[in-house]
């Protein structure tokens, strides 16, 4: 069963729809923890909510809707009262969900809240980024007690045997342990594949996952003999334990057992977060940028990974995507305002950075690239001699599009409309619509994905006709939601919003990012 249970699709005559890649069953998976039911709770930052699964069945269960109180929560803790307690990353916060559902917000002032753990009726909780705390935070709303300062990124975390907090640093690539009173900071273990979580086994022995290789190792904090239990694609987030039973969440969405070392039982499968940009390369292969992650879609459907969050020289939390005019080559603009040119194992160009919120990008036929600038309202040309303002004012521009005379077209989600951009003028071409985003040209026409109608509309743009070629998508938020705006991940990803792209491909499909259920969805003429 997919997250996404609106209705079916409806298609003009003579188009077709698929989907490429399969629906997502979460909202990624970042922490997860055992609750009091024998379920394993997972909580979700793109799509600000918390699930339940059952271990066996692998049925999922809702807890924390998108729209509610809990917004992009990181890891989650239970304490003895089946009391939840969770980080919110982009509000910087830790709150307390009660079993009644309450919601309440434990301290408000924690940069890049992440980390979080319960022991002997303490609560402690810590920031992932640069110079981070880690705390214990009063449930009276006192002033915490920081236990740890100047952390290099620190992660999920959990008190030893030996009564010690044990923490991985993923700055320094080891993994520290600190008395609960404070004082000096321990390494116990280093060169490792990027931590990212230390957890306990029933024997003492340290089982930490890593992002960046993938694997999930296993410590004996006294000797230091490390044991690999499974190698798993990069990307991993969490592990918890039910019983004696260990599983495992990738950032991805992806949920599996490590049934015994090298044993590996799925319960979710990975997928995608929130597709957004799409741009299709002359080979036929698809670029799906999913915020954290990038992917190569091949005509086949499979996912290949070309870089994710972490991945060194790589451009970092991608938003948009076009192509870069070469083989394997692209132009990203990513969750730092940034605008990069990109192959896969080659060190991301800079062309331009720090502009407020970057979105669509689309490249001309004589290689300028053109960005939307939502937070500024501005669409800019990015070139070799700098950044340069095409048109100021726009009400959130999101999606560029180019057509085959280097006309420049771009859709304002904001106003409902897309414009074409001449000189220092904009002339509407389509309005009246109700929240466009993706946008692209195919063989003389126009096609606006709107988010709110749910559908991807046909434009002319000589005529101003439209048609809805496509409705009832499974993209933007579910229908009587109004999802809460999530903020920036301190340095690593600016305020995460969504954008639903719409990209041509060389045969004429057009790829849409089905961004409500996790998928790519393929739409096709058969008129054509």
């Amino acid at each position: 069963m997919s997250r996404y249970s609106g209705p079916a699709a409806t298609l003009a005559d003579g188009w077709s729809l698929d989907r490429v890649t399969q629906p997502s069953r979460l909202f990624g998976a970042n922490g997860i923890a055992a609750g009091p039911d024998g379920r394993l709770y997972v909580a979700q930052v793109p799509g600000s909510q918390v699930s339940a699964i059952d271990i066996d069945t692998g049925i999922i269960e809702t807890v924390s809707a998108m729209g509610g109180d809990i917004v992009a929560p990181d890891d989650l803790v239970f304490d003895e009262a089946a009391n939840i307690y969770l980080t919110e990353i982009t509000e910087n916060r830790v709150c307390r969900r009660r079993p009644n559902g309450r919601v309440d917000v434990i301290r408000g002032d924690i940069p890049v809240a992440n980390p979080i753990t319960w022991h002997g009726g303490r609560l402690f909780a810590g920031e992932c980024r640069i110079g981070a705390r880690i705390m214990e935070l009063p449930l009276d709303g006192s002033e915490p007690r920081v236990i740890a300062s100047d952390v290099p990124m620190a992660n999920a975390m959990q008190v030893g045997p030996d009564g010690k907090l044990y923490f991985p640093v993923m700055g320094t690539n080891q993994i520290w342990r600190v008395a609960l009173d404070g004082g000096a900071p321990e390494v116990v273990a280093g060169d490792l594949g990027v931590p990212d979580s230390v957890k306990f086994d029933s024997k003492g022995r340290i089982i930490t996952t890593q992002v960046a290789s993938g694997q999930v190792l296993r410590i004996d904090p006294a000797t230091g003999t490390r044991e690999v239990l499974a190698q798993l694609a990069p990307g991993l987030d969490n592990c918890a334990f039910v019983g004696e039973r260990l599983f495992v969440s990738s950032i991805p969405g992806e949920i599996v057992e490590i049934v015994a070392p090298g044993q590996a039982r799925p319960i979710v499968s990975r997928g995608l977060q929130w597709p957004l940009g799409l741009a299709a390369s002359d080979d036929g292969a698809l670029f799906v940028a999913d915020g954290a992650f990038s992917y190569r879609l091949a005509e086949a459907g499979a996912l290949e990974t070309l870089c994710m969050l972490f991945t060194p020289g790589g451009p970092g939390y991608v938003r948009g995507v076009c192509s870069g005019g070469a083989p394997g080559q692209w132009i990203v603009t990513t969750g730092l305002g940034g605008v990069a040119r990109w192959s896969a194992g080659v060190e991301a160009e800079w062309l331009a950075q720090g502009l407020d919120r970057a979105m669509g990008v689309a490249r001309t036929s004589r290689g300028m690239i053109i960005v939307a600038e939502y937070g500024a309202g501005r669409l800019l040309s990015v070139d070799a001699s700098g950044v340069a303002e095409l048109a100021s004012g726009l009400d959130m521009p999101m999606g560029v599009a180019v057509d085959s005379d280097d006309g420049i077209y771009v859709a304002e989600a904001g106003a409902g409309r897309v414009v074409k951009v001449r000189g220092s003028n904009s002339e509407t071409v389509a309005d009246g619509l109700g929240r466009p985003e993706g946008l692209a040209w195919r063989d003389g026409e126009l096609f606006a994905l709107d988010t709110a109608s749910k559908s991807v509309i046909r434009i002319d743009p000589l005529r101003g006709h439209q048609i809805a070629v496509a409705s009832n998508l499974p993209v933007g938020a579910p229908v009587g939601v109004e999802p809460k705006p999530l903020g920036p991940i301190g340095d690593m990803a600016g305020p995460m919003i969504n954008f639903a792209g719409v990209a041509a491909g060389a045969d004429g499909s057009l790829y849409v990012s089905g961004d409500a259920e996790g998928s790519v969805l393929r739409l096709r003429s058969n008129l054509d």
